[in-house]
């Protein structure tokens, strides 16, 4: 019995250790950090690896959620329900699976759970301390990770530039883990080379005094990604190499691109995944890296048969003189996908919600379809009204993403409805007709000020209904009847008013299984008028792009028939709901 328990043992495959890659930013931030996070973990996984990615946040927030996305950019959501910055869903998108809360953290969340650890005296007595109480806190979150994903290798972003304060703490954590398993830890350092415009020169020193910087918190980089306007030359790449202690081969050009798609087979042109390996001291699996469909993808986005013009009336992407696209992030993403889907060119037009407001629908004609995404409170919202009617009245293909349904159902309720002055409880406390009000428990937590992670967040169940735009869009990819959505609000469709809007020609087209909550609404007889409380960009992925987006892009592709009028009743004179 004894041997044949040894035998057992000895055949037991132990399991390798997985393998941590960092990616931290030198000279100035913005340059590609998350994406080149993604695109390194792209590459590695179409060698055959399983690969996830974590991001370290260095602000004190718990959250991105209370962030203004103005200053800070979109608000992601992730499955389980976390509110996280913007890169998780380039790491999702690339890496083509779901990244969980455990791959997302801050230094105001591990604080947080330390304070949380202390005070309940799971420290045992112990004097608790920034070192090594902090690190240690990081290290256990990254193991967390693994284990959730059962990672073979972890691609891991570090916000900030080096030599900040900011993101001390999530060096040394790393420098800790390079310390104890030198063979599992690589340093990788996005770095940008600027070329002032007067002298015609790619400057290398910003980029050496970053690596100073780096090497003073006891970290040496395994790889520079070069990112510059144009491609670094041999001369600059040698110069590099000498100056900073690095293989002239793990120089990484890395110029700007037309589409961040093109990334990770640009870093294959430099052999990066198999320099990774090597260094990593694994095995290539696949001789020739598998990325034939990424490759195909790529084309369809390059080669289009056909364009369209969209139109996205929004209001978080002004900020002075400048218009700041980050916060809709995912919505771009998700049409482009769509725009692949279609072998079509989407050519984006960025309209103020308040521009409408003030302006008029003139700015609207020549579209071929209008997106209204996610939005807080009032402002710019009668814009948005307006934009919807115009789109309504005009066939013109509609996508209105959360706030955008509601704003449509506000629509709907004062133009076919005739529900004088119906609005959001959100925008207007006080309207008579709150056709769009609060989701049962949030009222108690506004109160008691309790905004931060309290919303309705992360992936909830959809129930299609047949015979609609909606279900129709979903059936050419799956039979399911039940989809899951990722969510994230705090208002939702007053029941009360459901059956009377039926009745007028507005479409429930899907719903919580429970028949509780509206999920969708549509026009069925309009060429495409879709709004949907959930965010649908949110899962939408290079290979695999969300149907309604496909839907919404083909439908603006297509030429509306100039006889065909959209069918709603009216009712000219206010009906009263008992509310």
């Amino acid at each position: 019995m004894q041997t044949k328990k040894k035998k057992l043992k000895a055949n037991k495959v132990k399991k390798a250790n997985p393998k941590f890659i960092f990616v931290v930013g030198g000279v100035m931030s913005g340059v590609g950090k998350g994406v080149s996070t993604a695109s390194i973990g792209q590459i590695l996984q179409a060698r055959g690896y399983n690969v996830t990615a974590i991001k370290m946040d260095p602000y004190i927030n718990v959250d991105a959620g209370t962030m203004n996305p103005i200053e800070h950019g979109e608000v992601f959501v992730t499955e389980d329900g976390d509110e996280t910055d913007q890169d998780l869903g380039n790491y999702e998108r690339f890496l083509g699976k779901n990244i969980y809360k455990e791959n997302y953290m801050t230094t105001g969340r591990i604080y947080q759970t330390v304070i949380n650890r202390e005070r309940n005296l799971e420290y045992k007595g112990k004097c608790v301390q920034v070192v090594p109480h902090i690190p240690m806190e990081i290290r256990d979150r990254i193991d967390k990770a693994v284990s959730k994903s059962n990672a073979e290798i972890v691609t891991i972003e570090i916000g900030g530039t080096v030599g900040e304060y900011e993101n001390l703490l999530f060096l040394e954590a790393a420098r800790v883990m390079k310390l104890y398993n030198p063979k599992d830890v690589l340093f990788v350092m996005v770095s940008y080379l600027p070329v002032p415009s007067k002298i015609g020169e790619m400057k290398t020193k910003p980029t050496q005094h970053a690596v100073r910087n780096l090497n003073s918190a006891g970290i040496q980089p395994d790889f520079l990604i070069a990112r510059s306007e144009m491609p670094i030359d041999h001369s600059r790449k040698e110069k590099l190499a000498i100056h900073c202690n690095v293989a002239i081969e793990d120089v990484i050009a890395a110029p700007d691109a037309d589409s961040i798609y093109d990334i990770p087979l640009n870093f294959e042109k430099e052999k990066m995944s198999e320099r990774i390996l090597t260094k990593l001291d694994l095995p290539l699996r696949r001789r020739q890296i598998d990325n034939a469909d990424w490759k195909k993808f790529v084309f369809a986005t390059k080669n289009p048969l056909k364009s369209v013009n969209i139109g996205i009336v929004g209001k978080y992407f002004t900020t002075g003189d400048f218009s700041l696209t980050d916060s809709y992030i995912s919505v771009i993403e998700a049409v482009k996908h769509a725009g692949a889907a279609n072998r079509c060119k989407v050519h984006l037009h960025w309209l103020n919600a308040e521009d409408v407001e003030r302006d008029g629908v003139k700015v609207l004609k020549g579209l071929d379809g209008i997106i209204i995404p996610q939005g807080w409170g009032g402002r710019g919202s009668e814009g948005k009204i307006a934009a919807i009617r115009y789109c309504r009245e005009n066939d013109v293909p509609y996508f209105g993403l959360c706030y955008g349904m509601q704003m449509a159902v506000i629509e709907f309720a004062r133009n076919v409805a005739g529900l004088k002055g119906a609005n959001s409880a959100e925008v207007d406390s006080k309207t008579l007709h709150p056709v769009i009000h609060i989701m049962p428990g949030q009222e108690k937590l506004i109160a008691e000020k309790g905004y931060g992670g309290t919303i309705r967040l992360g992936g909830w169940p959809c129930l299609l209904k047949t015979g609609t735009r909606l279900g129709d869009a979903y059936a050419k990819y799956t039979k399911d009847k039940v989809v899951s959505e990722r969510h994230r609000h705090r208002y939702e469709f007053n029941n009360d008013y459901r059956e009377h809007f039926e009745n007028l020609g507005l479409t429930i087209a899907g719903t919580s299984p429970d028949n509780k909550i509206v999920e969708a609404i549509e026009l069925t007889n309009h060429r495409f008028f879709v709004g949907v409380q959930f965010h649908p960009e949110y899962i939408s992925r290079p290979l695999t792009p969300h149907p309604l987006f496909a839907a919404f892009v083909k439908a603006c592709t297509e030429k509306p028939d100039k006889k065909s009028k959209v069918k709603t009743k009216s009712t000219r004179k206010p009906v009263l709901v008992r509310v």
